[in-house]
């Protein structure tokens, strides 16, 4: 959180000694708020002052690291509570439970269904990105041999779960050395020992509990160093894992309550997989910076994974892709050419259709800042001149021979200008993407090819 000129006044040494190169100790406090100086600018600033404005200065909530660098994974540091007032920046980790009570087939066969479990939606693809390894088989060996097969076969960031500290250090310290795994000690654990854990491994803690007593280890754990912590409300139901993550947040950003500024994990998991599998979509819209989920089949973690992507796209900036012309299908000269904007859940609904229809096209995406197509065309965005235009800097009268576009239906009435202006022959599409499969087997080729 940026902090005022007064409050950085406040701590300043108030002499007006001019080293900084500004006339007066509040002017320069005006700079560093303002972000035109820094607050190492001050010579004279003693290191208690300037460790005070530092953390006075920092996010609400604060940033965890899970995974080895360069591509950790970020958790924590939203600013908002709703998304509509900016934005949520670090998206939900998807965490697949595992026991190590299964065998080292079993394990060895889920590593390789986690490879498989990925869908491109929107030209994006979506996936899980860590493994929770549970250690309910109590045993230590049995835990470190389940670690070792995933950190061998997968190498994805981690969720160590066990009753044993000890346990944990252990197989952190042999096998995840640098990996950042996050340890989540379920049992009784002092915040003397979970300190000793943070120090002997380097990796993030979960705490888990009420508000109360997680705000209090906390506290505790950050008197001690240990700053990278994620809290969880730990196995409990629905709702009171809804109230603990909206508490926290409603603390950290509203009243700068530091001890529950930290990234959340929710727990979803339970017999009932579909029942599970919806939770999870809640804690995805509610805060949960992790799920730990046993949503292994494709069906039940898809949604997840789509709401995910959907809380988490920017709500003031569309989706959208590169504009340009792109071939779907082994097309040749004579493939037809389909007109539509870059916004991306138009253009992959039209590339959808078009490979369903099994008739290869080329498809021109037209730069409309990613709308769709009636919301570009009111806004004058995709009209005559901008697919001329188009149409120009992409090539597309050498890509075909047969001077003809396919225009979107809900866009007819631009046709006749647009045949004038380009000079190609324009053919009125269907209105909705569905109909794209049959204009291309029967009004295309009734149009002479």
């Amino acid at each position: 959180m940026a902090l005022k000129g007064l409050d950085i006044y406040k701590n300043l040494p108030r002499e007006n000694c001019k080293e900084c190169g500004v006339p007066t100790c509040l002017a320069f406090a005006m700079k560093v708020a303002a972000g035109q100086a820094k607050l190492e600018d001050c010579p004279r600033l003693s290191k208690e002052a300037q460790a005070e404005l530092s953390e006075a200065s920092a996010p609400p909530q604060r940033l965890v690291k899970l995974g080895a660098d360069p591509h950790p994974i970020e958790l924590g540091q939203e600013t908002v509570l709703f998304r509509h007032e900016e934005k949520f920046h670090h998206p939900t980790a998807v965490a697949l439970r595992l026991s190590d009570a299964a065998g080292e087939e079993e394990i060895k066969k889920a590593c390789s269904a986690f490879l498989k479990l990925q869908f491109t939606r929107v030209g994006q693809v979506l996936k899980p990105e860590m493994i929770a390894l549970v250690n309910e088989s109590q045993s230590p060996d049995k835990f470190r041999a389940a670690a070792q097969i995933i950190r061998g076969a997968l190498g994805v960031p981690m969720v160590l779960m066990s009753d044993s500290a000890e346990t944990l250090g252990a197989v952190a310290k042999a096998l995840f050395s640098g990996c950042r795994p996050l340890l989540y000690c379920t049992g009784d654990a002092s915040v003397e020992t979970l300190a000793a854990l943070r120090k002997e491994t380097g990796s993030p803690l979960c705490v888990a509990g009420s508000l109360e007593s997680v705000a209090e280890r906390v506290k505790a754990l950050a008197d001690k160093g240990v700053k990278d912590v994620i809290i969880s409300a730990g196995a409990v139901s629905l709702s009171e894992a809804l109230v603990f993550s909206t508490q926290t947040r409603r603390a950290a950003l509203g009243k700068k309550f530091r001890p529950l500024g930290c990234p959340v994990l929710a727990m979803a998991c339970g017999e009932d997989k579909a029942a599970s599998a919806l939770d999870a979509c809640v804690h995805v819209s509610k805060y949960a910076a992790v799920v730990v989920s046993d949503a292994w089949e494709p069906h039940l973690l898809l949604p997840i994974l789509t709401a995910r992507q959907n809380i988490y796209t920017d709500p003031q900036k569309p989706v959208q892709m590169v504009p340009g012309l792109y071939d779907v299908g082994e097309v040749t000269q004579e493939s037809p050419l389909l007109v539509t904007t870059n916004f991306s859940l138009s253009y992959y609904s039209v590339e959808g259709e078009v490979e369903s229809s099994r008739i290869p096209c080329r498809i021109l995406a037209v730069d409309t800042e990613g709308t769709s197509v009636l919301t570009a065309w009111a806004a004058d965005k995709f009209n005559s001149e901008t697919i001329t235009a188009a149409l120009k800097k992409f090539a597309a009268a050498e890509k075909v021979n047969h001077n003809k576009l396919v225009l979107p239906g809900h866009v007819a009435v631009i046709a006749a200008t647009l045949a004038e202006d380009s000079g190609w022959k324009v053919l009125v599409g269907p209105r909705e993407a569905s109909g794209i499969g049959p204009f291309l087997k029967n009004s295309w080729k009734k149009d002479g090819l």
